[in-house]
């Protein structure tokens, strides 16, 4: 798999992931955390976490085309850090009890931190 595809996929992730956040925070926030959490004050929060995914999205699909540019490497670096920091937040409880939305997050994010880690390491070679 190359960049290209790794950037179409990202994109479209935090991009559905964001616009959901800031159409519906109420909605995520309850399928992530469940009803113990106050909504309204995490609302804010989750929309400006959701204007921060769609802004990834959108550097990703813009740069699909620009799999050799140092600004493009520089993007897979940043989204490699994002998903294994997610990972690390998720597992290490951070964000609540590990439900089934939760390890969901862990597979997807593990699985796109090692695309990236492995488009990084073959951009060395």
């Amino acid at each position: 798999m190359n960049v290209a595809q790794l950037f179409i996929v990202t994109a479209v992730i935090e991009s559905v992931a964001g616009l959901t956040l800031l159409v519906a925070p109420a909605v995520f926030i309850r399928l992530l955390f469940g009803s113990a959490i106050d909504v309204f004050p995490a609302a804010g929060v989750a929309r400006l976490t959701g204007a921060a995914l769609l802004s990834l999205g959108a550097a990703c699909w813009w740069a699909r085309h620009e799999e050799r540019s140092a600004a493009s490497r520089a993007l897979v670096g940043g989204m490699l850090i994002y998903n294994a920091t997610v990972v690390a937040l998720v597992i290490a409880g951070v964000l609540g009890a590990l439900g089934p939305l939760q390890w969901a997050a862990v597979v997807l994010h593990g699985a796109m931190a090692i695309w990236c880690a492995w488009v990084v390491a073959d951009r060395r070679r």
